[in-house]
């Protein structure tokens, strides 16, 4: 039987820098463990012009396992390039993998744990240092993350920007916020949004640096993004008395895929209970 096969899984993106941020990952992740490591998408990517992409159409990852066990490939272990348990993770992609061995009942697929963990910092720095990397005097920083309807990728959120508080230190100021959130009461827990927070007393003037924590670039968190259009907004709201800088995203930190090689080697020694394996903390 050939050896699990890795996968290294974003959420995916009509972006080719995405797509292309992914891939360069998958390599940089390869060369740490000693063993391939191909980039896919849960979704979206696949839309992507190949010429784009260097000539190398994106996969997603339905039709990317398809293809590999008509070859022979049953055993996959998936690395999710997600800060943490969020609903593509915990019930989309286990269904899409249970649908999937019905046509293929010997396929196997290790889902391992996302990126954040509790009690490891690592997040932090990378977000700390890609702060220190601006030069910037601001003592104010927004942590923004996408958003998301799953309470516990938001619980993510707040306890991130707490660690980075501690990894700045005292002289600085760190409050968590989302770029967007769904309608209603049942999802006030993503408040502050980052245009919200940029408008209150305290964050409305001066110098303010924008952490983001978002890992590729896209749509959202790209040079002309919706997390840069917020932005300028909010300085265009100010009169001018606003100035924000952003910072590097997760995805271009080394620190990163020592984080990936970690959530790698936990699940491939990890012991699991079935044919598909969650992504709980490892």
């Amino acid at each position: 039987m050939p050896a699990p096969l890795t996968l290294l899984m974003d959420n995916g993106s009509l972006e080719p820098a995405a797509t292309l941020g992914l891939r360069a990952l998958a390599v940089g992740l390869s060369e740490r463990i000693g063993t391939g490591v191909e980039a896919v998408s849960l979704l979206h990517s696949s839309a992507v012009p190949a010429e784009k992409l260097g000539g190398a159409p994106a996969e997603i990852l339905e039709p990317a396992l398809e293809r590999r066990i008509s070859s022979g490939q049953n055993d996959f272990l998936v690395i999710p390039l997600f800060f943490g348990p969020s609903g593509a993770l915990t019930d989309y992609l286990p269904k899409r993998v249970v649908h999937l061995r019905r046509k293929h009942p010997s396929l196997h697929v290790k889902i391992a744990a996302p990126l954040f963990a509790s009690g490891d910092v690592r997040l932090a720095r990378i977000l700390a240092d890609q702060v220190h990397a601006l030069g910037s005097p601001a003592r104010r920083v927004a942590l923004v993350d996408h958003g998301s309807p799953a309470k516990a990728v938001t619980d993510v959120r707040n306890e991130l920007a707490c660690q980075l508080a501690g990894q700045l230190g005292p002289d600085f100021t760190v409050a968590p916020c989302s770029m967007e959130r769904r309608e209603g009461a049942a999802y006030d827990f993503c408040e502050p949004l980052l245009s919200g927070l940029l408008r209150q007393p305290g964050w409305n003037a001066g110098e303010v640096i924008v952490a983001m924590q978002f890992l590729l670039p896209g749509r959202h968190a790209g040079p002309a993004g919706d997390v840069a259009t917020m932005c300028r907004e909010a300085e265009t709201a100010s009169g001018g008395a606003l100035h924000t800088t952003t910072t590097a995203l997760v995805g271009e930190h080394p620190l990163l895929l020592d984080i990936l090689a970690d959530r790698w080697r936990a699940a491939a020694t990890r012991p699991d209970d079935g044919p598909t394996t969650g992504s709980g903390s490892s």
